[in-house]
Formats: C-alpha cells, sequence, structure tokens
C-alpha cells in the first residue's frame, strides 16, 4: 500500500539537467559494447565449467578486479555516497575493517578448500561438509538475497536516471535489466567478468572526478573538515574511531563493539568469504596461486574505494546548495518521494552535476550505470549458479547433461532478472539503500558465515549441526527484526542502546545470529555422531593435505602481500582516528 503510494511522485520528472550530444553518445558506445561482449564470448561458454566458472582461466588481476568490481554496484557507488552525508566518515568502515581483514583470511585461508574441492558454489561446499539440508537453506536464502540485492542496482540505476535525465523510472529499470540478461545469458560468468573489469575502470575515470574537483572547492581536507563542523555543528562526523565509546556520540548511534565485532567480524567475514556473488569471481582463477592472490589484489584496490564514494558524501555536507544559497538538506528516501526534496541516495548524481560539464557529464553517467550494472550482473550470474547447481540439478532433475544445465543457467539468468525487476520497487520504501542492504545481510549471511567457519575449521561439526545451525540463525536474525518494527522499544535488547540507529541495529542483529548459529551448531554436533575423518579429507582444517600454490620467492608468496596490506590498512586507520 505505501509502495503504490509513493511511486506516482517518483514518476514525475525532476530532471536537473539535459546531456550533450558528446555525452550521449558515450552512454550509448557503453550498452553497445557490453552487449557486443556478450555475444562475442558466446562461442567459449558451451560447457558448464565455462558458463559458470568462466572456465577457471582467469588470472590473478582479472578475477581480483573482478571480484572487488562486483561488490562495486549501488551498494558503493549511490548507497554509501548517502551514508556519508547521513553519517559521516563512519561509514568509510565498511570499505575498512568491514572488508580488508575478511578479503585477506578468504584469500590465505578459505580459498584453498574453495578451490581444491572444485565446487561450483558456497551451498555446493556446504552439500560436501554438511549435506543437502544445509546446502537446501543456504542455497533458497542465498537465491532469494540475490534477487532483492539485484533490485537494489536497477532501483538505484534508475534513480540516476530520474534525478539526472528526468527519466521515467521504470523505463530505467527496463533498459538496464535488458541489457544486462542479455550479456549474461549469453556469455555467463565469462562476460560478467570481461565486463566488470570494463566497468572498474569506468567507474574510478568518471568518479574520481567528483573528489578531486570537490576537494579544491572546499580548500583540502582540513578546511572541509571545519565547514562541515560548522554546518552540522559536531566534528563528530569526520573522525573515524574516537567518536565510538557511546551511541550518543556519533551520527550513526553505534558503539565500537558494533563496529569491532558486529561489522568487522561477523558481516564483513560473511560477506566476503560466504557469499557466492564474490566467492565466484575467485573460483574463475586459473590456479591456486591465483585464487589466493585475488582477493588480496581487490583488498588493495577496496581501500582506495572512499576516495570516490566517501569523500564526495561529506562534500555534499558544505557544497551542495538551494538556489537561494543556503545549504541543501537531504532526507531519506520515503520522506523524499513523499515531499519532492532530494533524498540521500541522490548524493552521488547530484555532486556529478556540480562538477562535470558536457564530455564529462556523459562519462560521470556512463560510470554510474556501469556500477550498477556491475551489480546486477554479479548477483544474476551467482542466482543463475546457484539455482542451476543448488536447487534445480539438486532437487528437481538430477543427473542431467552437461548441455542441459547450460540451458537452464541461459533461461534462469532471464527468469532471476524478471524477479529482480519487482524486487527494484521494494527499495522505494526504504529510507536509506544502505539500511536496506544491511538488514538483508544481518538476515542470509551472518548465520552463513558461522556455519561454513565452523564446517572448515572444527572437525567435530555434524551435518545435523550445520543444518540446525544455519537454520535457527537465519530464522533468529529475521525474527529479531520483526520484534523491533513492531515494537521500538526492543531496540535496547536488539542493539544494547535506545540511542542505537537502524545501522546499527543491523549490526547487533547479525551479531546475535550469528551467535546463536554458532551455539546451536555446536549443541547439536556434540549430541549427535561425528563424521569420520575419512569423509572429511579436502573439506576440513585438519583433514586436508593443502596442496602448494607454487610460490617459490616471497614475492611471489600471497601471504607477504597480504602483511603488506594489512600495515598500509593499520596506517590509515590511525591517520583518519
Amino acid at each position: 500500500m505505501a509502495i503504490s503510494c509513493a511511486f506516482p511522485l517518483l514518476f514525475l520528472s525532476r530532471q536537473l539537467t539535459a546531456l550533450a550530444p558528446i555525452d550521449i553518445a558515450v552512454l550509448a558506445l557503453y550498452f553497445v559494447v557490453v552487449i557486443f561482449i556478450g555475444f562475442y564470448v558466446k562461442g567459449s561458454t558451451n560447457t558448464s565449467e565455462e558458463f559458470f566458472l568462466a572456465g577457471r582461466e582467469m588470472s590473478a588481476w582479472i578475477a581480483g578486479l573482478s571480484f572487488v568490481s562486483a561488490n562495486l554496484g549501488s551498494l558503493e557507488l549511490m548507497g554509501w555516497a548517502g551514508a556519508a552525508y547521513q553519517y559521516g566518515i563512519l561509514a568509510t568502515h565498511w570499505y575498512w575493517i568491514g572488508a580488508i581483514p575478511a578479503m585477506l583470511f578468504l584469500g590465505i585461508v578459505m580459498m584453498p578448500f574453495y578451490y581444491i574441492s572444485k565446487t561450483h558454489s558456497v551451498p555446493g561446499y556446504l552439500q560436501l561438509r554438511f549435506g543437502e539440508g544445509a546446502r537446501g537453506v543456504s542455497a533458497v536464502s542465498f537465491a532469494l538475497m540475490t534477487v532483492l540485492m539485484s533490485g537494489v542496482n536497477m532501483y538505484s540505476m534508475a534513480l540516476v536516471m530520474k534525478v539526472v535525465l528526468g527519466w521515467n523510472i521504470s523505463f530505467s529499470i527496463w533498459v538496464g535489466a535488458i541489457t544486462v540478461a542479455v550479456y549474461v545469458m549469453l556469455g555467463g560468468l565469462r562476460s560478467a567478468i570481461i565486463n566488470e573489469v570494463l566497468q572498474f575502470v569506468l567507474i574510478w575515470a568518471g568518479a574520481a572526478l567528483i573528489p578531486i574537483l570537490g576537494l579544491i572547492e572546499a580548500g583540502g581536507w582540513q578546511n572541509l573538515k571545519a565547514q562541515i563542523a560548522a554546518n552540522v555543528g559536531s566534528n563528530d562526523y569526520t573522525h573515524l574511531w574516537s567518536t565510538l565509546g557511546h551511541f550518543r556520540d556519533n551520527p550513526m548511534g553505534v558503539h565500537w563493539t558494533g563496529i569491532v565485532f558486529g561489522l568487522g567480524f561477523v558481516i564483513s567475514f560473511g560477506y566476503w568469504t560466504t557469499d557466492f556473488l564474490v566467492v565466484q569471481r575467485v573460483l574463475s582463477a586459473n590456479n591456486l596461486r591465483s585464487a589466493k592472490m585475488a582477493p588480496i589484489i581487490g583488498a588493495a584496490f577496496k581501500m582506495a574505494v572512499p576516495l570516490i564514494v566517501i569523500v564526495p558524501g561529506l562534500l555534499a555536507l558544505t557544497v551542495l546548495k538551494n538556489p537561494d544559497g543556503s545549504i541543501m538538506h537531504l532526507v531519506g528516501e520515503d520522506i523524499a518521494a513523499a515531499t519532492g526534496q532530494h533524498s540521500y541516495n541522490e548524493v552521488l548524481p547530484l555532486m556529478l552535476i556540480r562538477y562535470c560539464g558536457p564530455g564529462l557529464l556523459g562519462l560521470g553517467i556512463t560510470a554510474l550505470v556501469a556500477g550498477f550494472m556491475s551489480g546486477m550482473a554479479g548477483n544474476v550470474s551467482a542466482f543463475s549458479t546457484v539455482w542451476t547447481y543448488d536447487l534445480y540439478g539438486a532437487y528437481m532433475k538430477k543427473n542431467a547433461s552437461d548441455r542441459h544445465y547450460v540451458a537452464m543457467g541461459r533461461w534462469s539468468t532471464i527468469v532471476g532478472m524478471l524477479v529482480s525487476i519487482g524486487t527494484a520497487y521494494l527499495v522505494a520504501h526504504a529510507a536509506s539503500i544502505m539500511d536496506y542492504v544491511q538488514a538483508l545481510f544481518s538476515f542470509f549471511i551472518a548465520p552463513l558465515f558461522g556455519t561454513v567457519v565452523l564446517g572448515m575449521l572444527w572437525k567435530r561439526a555434524t551435518r545435523a549441526g550445520g543444518f540446525w545451525g544455519l537454520l535457527s540463525g537465519t530464522v533468529a536474525s529475521i525474527g529479531m527484526w520483526i520484534w523491533v518494527q513492531r515494537d521500538g522499544g526492543a531496540l535496547r535488547y536488539i542493539a544494547l542502546s535506545d540511542d542505537a540507529k537502524p545501522m546499527a541495529e543491523n549490526l547487533y542483529r547479525a551479531l546475535w545470529s550469528f551467535l546463536i548459529c554458532v551455539i546451536v551448531t555446536y549443541g547439536v554436533s556434540m549430541a549427535t555422531k561425528p563424521i569420520p575423518d575419512a569423509q572429511l579429507a579436502g573439506l576440513v582444517y585438519g583433514a586436508t593435505e593443502l596442496p602448494d600454490d607454487g610460490a617459490t620467492s616471497l614475492w611471489q608468496k600471497p601471504i607477504f602481500w597480504a602483511c603488506v596490506v594489512i600495515v598500509v590498512f593499520f596506517v590509515l586507520n590511525l591517520i583518519f582516528w
């Protein structure tokens, strides 16, 4: 009911600018190129290995760039720019403590098991470790999450087109959906990876202009901090750690325990090590060393992303002005839909219009579109793989021919995209894209991480323990969310404070669901018969002889480069403390 009331307002044009012919040419050329790539690689995606895992032929650099690019969709470009405006530099935590340690852990610790088991998916690993029950729960929850996340990307791209060009929301959603469906259906993961590398370059080429020009206008970082403090009446927006001593001391209403344990451990490790959307890219690597290096390369690039996402959100607090010269105040998406004001989620397109003229505007718009389509393609290709192998192939049509599964992969791409279109309209009801997304992560990713990490590191975990732990953690997380929605007083129990904001609630909900999963898995495992060690070979530390990754010199060893990245990570956190 609320969505249907809001959307007539969204269909109204609030066009802020018009594209010059050169801008239109740049955007049109991009769409032509991505479609061409799909047709070009179609001939090399005839087997399931080629369609779903790109033939396992990607180098460490290609897999690494695709790994980070698959995550560089609307979550990064629109969602976190809006979150930076809303919460300040605290949003950077989702790039640094909320990504870097987990990406390195994936490369050094978990990747050997994923790679040597030759599984096509994370649910496929759970089937080998815990049986069909755990695979079924994870496959269903992951398939649901991917189509919901794909809808986020679709809606975000349509929002850019509405704000910048005045395009109809539905028209924009369908244009993006059809384009992505065509090139993923034709070329599978290989096509998605090639386009993601292209999109990575475009995103940096287009989006880097905003922070550079914005910091020049603001007079540098120190002047920007002073202007933000003057405009919002506090300097809390520009400190990364020093304001996390109490829920009331920072704009996010979060305590450091929520950032360190809820985000830095549960959500971060859960997403980067068990979300098949990103793990699938690493599984395409051509050897074990490349598979281990890909997340490390991705982590190095990930640390730089706040420059093109967080900084524009901070700049918007000072440089965005109303026609009368006063500071523009942005609001939640639900309020914006009802009043016609600009929302948090529109920060990046508003900044793009402010700084980019003809030609550069087309490049910037193309960069945003590339990011959204990268996110859509990543989710849809992952959905296609999990549906084909872990739902259709496991429960509906076992032992079909390889050619049949490839055909099903192509058809499920179309179906997944159609379902995603429906979910795109749900996002309009969320005040903030990132609050919506983090809620999804707490539902599905947090308990999944508990199951996977126990399965890899603890031999005593049994099949019944894995199944009941995963199911109980997922149900508990959704139950906690419903509890807070119906009774606001529940926030003091879930997030440990009445002062907590929605983002803080998501972090603590994820932490509790992870702990519930672990406790149930432990209890059930201790009460059931252990799995013989012989059946755990290749699946669990202590029962597996890990193969040599082929590195001989120090410079070739993934652990060396992981140490370099983690040192830089600590230095950056100290600088912006």
